[in-house]
């Protein structure tokens, strides 16, 4: 793992925002083109679609079953496809682009981009490319710093094509200096960094609770409920993927999550989860309270596990302190904050004054009626009301595409 990889995760973290993206890469004739089948498999790693473009030239270095093989997509080089004579259709080749990627990026190439000449069928959707492009230059040292390169490359970044910088090292003339291709973590690590400036929920912190609370009964037994967690951390992600750092607190749940934009927090009782929220929450530009908190723990813990003894047991409870009543009162003006409403019987009536008594700006409402909603599975129903009532009904979706809505309309709403 490269320096410049390592430090960008110290930063930023995972590449999260990666996720779903559509990724043109464009291959040219140059020895570092065999690195570029350890970007595809990145790219498709970190959950983008990838589809590739070569030039004649990078044929010469790196087969196109390769890229076809890692990429789950044809090649494409030629303007017309020599098993049928179909046209490869640039336009649509341009306009399907989320992120357009050009590594390695010969002086040639650089030179025709800055020029506008169009020759070969990289360069023609290069031109009809109407996404964020990214140019990975790859040459020996002295063509770098010809000036006719330097100019090419100083237009490119007036047509705010991004230049991401070549490293320092051996190249393959046997010279040693500027030129090799910067690393295929590095190219995605600097991606995934240049899109999360741009994404809604940058610079942003975020507050999410998830999973149930325990309310220990004796060291052996505890007060719970069948939370999974999913929910809470399928919305944490997204919020990550939207550009937010994420403060995650957690109950005892199984999920796990790999984004360093996360910072996870382990609790487990009710109490935990009320220490950790009112320590993080000032600081919280918006706070997604989606834990299944306990509403009741026991007024006594036993210290000793309490032995079977006769037919009954009397545990006397005592209610917890309301974790998102309390936020809604230490809430300031630009804060927003989001509750959860989990009903039986009368679900947008019970969701509709919780909404209003613990100041909410709006409160994500689901029924255990609604058959594949709830705890454990990994698909939810829910309907969205806010401050100003009006209600939003979705359909049964699976978890993630629960909190892609979620969050939405938390962007919406900001």
């Amino acid at each position: 793992m490269s320096s410049r990889f390592r430090l960008y995760l110290d930063q930023h973290g995972s590449f999260v925002m990666l996720r779903g993206k559509k990724i043109l890469l464009g291959i040219t004739g140059s020895i570092a083109a065999y690195k570029s089948a350890v970007l595809t498999r990145l790219f498709i790693k970190e959950g983008a679609e990838v589809k590739v473009i070569m030039t004649p030239c990078a044929k010469d270095f790196i087969t196109p079953l390769t890229l076809s093989t890692l990429s789950k997509n044809p090649v494409h080089s030629e303007f017309y496809r020599a098993a049928d004579g179909a046209w490869n259709n640039h336009v649509e080749l341009g306009l399907w682009a989320d992120i357009m990627v050009i590594a390695p990026a010969s002086a040639n190439t650089i030179a025709k981009m800055a020029t506008g000449l169009c020759d070969n069928l990289l360069l023609a959707a290069y031109l009809s490319a109407r996404c964020p492009v990214y140019v990975a230059p790859a040459m020996d040292v002295d063509m770098l710093k010809h000036p006719a390169t330097k100019g090419n490359i100083t237009k490119l970044k007036s047509f705010r094509n991004a230049i991401i910088t070549p490293d320092t090292g051996e190249l393959a003339s046997g010279l040693y200096g500027e030129g090799r291709m910067a690393e295929p973590e590095a190219i995605v690590a600097f991606v995934s960094g240049e899109l999360k400036k741009k994404a809604p929920l940058n610079g942003k912190t975020v507050l999410v609770t998830a999973g149930p609370t325990y309310e220990a009964i004796d060291p052996v037994r505890f007060i719970g409920n069948h939370s999974s967690g999913k929910m809470g951390f399928a919305i944490a992600q997204e919020l990550a993927r939207q550009g937010a750092e994420v403060v995650l607190i957690s109950g005892p749940t199984l999920q796990t999550t790999g984004n360093t934009s996360i910072r996870l927090i382990h609790v487990t009782s009710a109490k935990e989860m009320l220490d950790e929220c009112l320590r993080f929450f000032p600081s919280s530009d918006i706070a997604v309270m989606s834990a299944a908190v306990s509403d009741y723990t026991p007024l006594v813990t036993s210290r000793q596990k309490i032995k079977k003894k006769g037919d009954d047991l009397t545990i006397q409870l005592k209610p917890t302190i309301d974790i998102l009543a309390e936020l809604g009162r230490k809430k300031k003006v630009k804060q927003v904050l989001v509750g959860f409403a989990l009903e039986t019987n009368n679900e947008l009536e019970n969701a509709r004054e919780k909404l209003k008594k613990k100041k909410l700006d709006f409160i994500v409402l689901n029924s255990l009626k609604d058959k594949g909603a709830g705890f454990k599975g990994d698909t939810n129903k829910i309907t969205i009301i806010d401050k100003n009532n009006k209600t939003t009904k979705f359909e049964l979706k699976d978890k993630k595409e629960v909190a892609q809505d979620i969050v939405k309309k938390i962007i919406d709403f900001i």
